[in-house]
């Protein structure tokens, strides 16, 4: 059945819309005075006393100076006064939250990646330091901006919150990440959601359902993920929030070690371990060399699978099966379990720190920030990091056109994503598939360590306006 059309102006706008902003802060904060709070999210959400109002998904012309959206934890949900028969009915994994040992386990975060080393103690809850909402600011480009309406926040924010932490984003000339790679190419496409600036073709293996997305309409399973209250179970959804920092002079050295054990380029690695050039063209559609940049529209319209051998990649002979793109949107790819839509997620990430230079390596943190936003964050975001980024064993057994001679896809892939997995250099391993029975034909990429560290993480729920409404009236 057909949903019913989303209502723009109760949706946050971070949820379905891209900002395309150059600078970014995220304030993490605890709530001291419940009562304090409700009257700063009235205030938030009516753009009064100063402050900039909370932005939906609704176009705005002239584009504005600044975005502004907030988010809230379980507990900061009950410090609002959600009850805990109401919160009992959100999903499982929100309720528990990122620094759970349930969740680290499912998503990797151990070692070096634990909440004991996360940035500003935020896996370490206290009484009086406990994570309780996100307040995200994106500015379109001004400096100035970004600091005189990160003053007025923290004005209003000063009376009834606790600032915990604040961290910001800079894009990197060019849309790229610290890594080199063009990013903020592969977004799917939310059925109802606001057309994009930049539309590119339509791709059916791309088009998901709204309640993957969105609380309060249909879902890939044909269900509709609720909660109670009702004001709280439509148009609102979650986040995994992460600070992830990259360290690209290991990732460099990486890439050298690959290109020597297998006589590629170290271009034509970074290519097989993303699916991707530099660029951001797919392997799929560019196997030998960069080129020129593919238009917008072909960027993300490929598939894997078919039945003409110039076409196919069933074997990731074009595509390694375990590289980045291919783990996280199988496409056509036959997976265990249910088919890719049911497990997509929408990223909305920047990277903070200077610009990586070889001849001069500042020593200082650099990476991405930002939300994973999904419907369901045990079955999307925490089904992706445990199920396809840490497991090799979820790719179907399948042989392309010439047969099981060239060889079959469960064995044209080992170890973890290279840039979300775990990966110990002791067991760690990337396999680029080769033509040969039984993979004969693989050479694999060892020993390589981790280069994304988890530096913080918060589960959160965006409410939708009217929730938020509701928030603000609780009490």
């Amino acid at each position: 059945m057909a949903d019913s059309p989303i209502d723009y102006d109760d949706v946050q706008g971070t949820i379905l819309r891209g900002y395309r902003v150059n600078l970014a802060r995220h304030f993490i904060f605890s709530i001291a005075d419940a009562a304090q709070a409700r009257r700063t999210i009235a205030a938030l959400l009516d753009g009064s006393d100063g402050l900039p109002s909370i932005t939906t998904a609704r176009h705005i012309h002239p584009k504005p100076p600044c975005f502004l959206n907030l988010s809230f934890t379980a507990p900061g949900l009950s410090a609002l006064g959600v009850n805990a028969a109401d919160l009992a009915t959100f999903d499982q994994a929100f309720q528990r939250g990122a620094a759970d040992p349930l969740s680290v386990a499912a998503v990797g975060d151990v070692g070096d990646s634990a909440p004991a080393h996360w940035l500003g103690n935020l896996g370490q809850a206290t009484e009086d330091r406990q994570v309780h909402a996100l307040l995200s600011l994106w500015v379109s480009e001004s400096e100035e901006v970004l600091e005189a309406t990160s003053a007025k926040l923290r004005r209003a924010f000063s009376a009834g919150w606790r600032e915990l932490y604040a961290h910001d984003g800079v894009a990197l000339p060019g849309n790229r990440v610290h890594f080199g790679y063009r990013d903020n190419i592969a977004q799917p496409d939310v059925d109802g959601a606001p057309p994009r600036k930049h539309e590119y073709e339509p791709d059916p293996l791309n088009s998901v359902k709204t309640g993957e997305f969105l609380l309060g309409y249909e879902n890939e399973n044909g269900g509709i993920y609720q909660v109670q209250p009702p004001q709280l179970s439509t148009n609102g959804s979650y986040a995994a929030f992460r600070i992830l920092e990259q360290d690209v002079a290991l990732f460099d050295t990486i890439l050298s070690q690959g290109a020597a054990s297998s006589g590629l380029s170290t271009e034509m690695v970074a290519a097989k371990m993303c699916g991707r050039w530099r660029n951001g063209n797919p392997l799929v559609l560019s196997p030998d060399e960069a080129g020129p940049v593919l238009p917008d529209a072909s960027l993300n319209r490929f598939h894997y699978v078919d039945a003409q051998p110039e076409q196919d990649d069933t074997l990731g002979l074009k595509c390694p099966i375990g590289a980045h793109i291919r783990r996280n949107n199988p496409r056509d790819e036959g997976v265990v379990g249910t088919s890719a839509r049911h497990h997509r997620i929408v990223r909305r990430a920047m990277p903070y720190g200077s610009e990586y230079d070889p001849a001069a390596p500042a020593t200082e943190r650099r990476g991405l920030v930002g939300y994973f936003i999904n419907a369901n964050l045990r079955n999307q975001f925490e089904f992706l990091m445990q199920q396809w980024n840490d497991d090799d064993t979820f790719v179907k057994s399948a042989v392309g056109p010439a047969g099981p001679e060239a060889g079959n896809a469960t064995l044209n892939i080992s170890g973890q994503d290279v840039f979300l997995g775990i990966n110990d250099p002791a067991v760690s391993s990337f396999t680029l598939p080769g033509v040969g029975a039984k993979g004969s034909g693989n050479t694999k990429l060892q020993h390589f360590s981790r280069s994304v560290i988890t530096r913080g993480g918060v589960y959160c729920f965006f409410p939708s306006i009217t929730g938020l409404r509701y928030l603000a009236n609780l009490g």
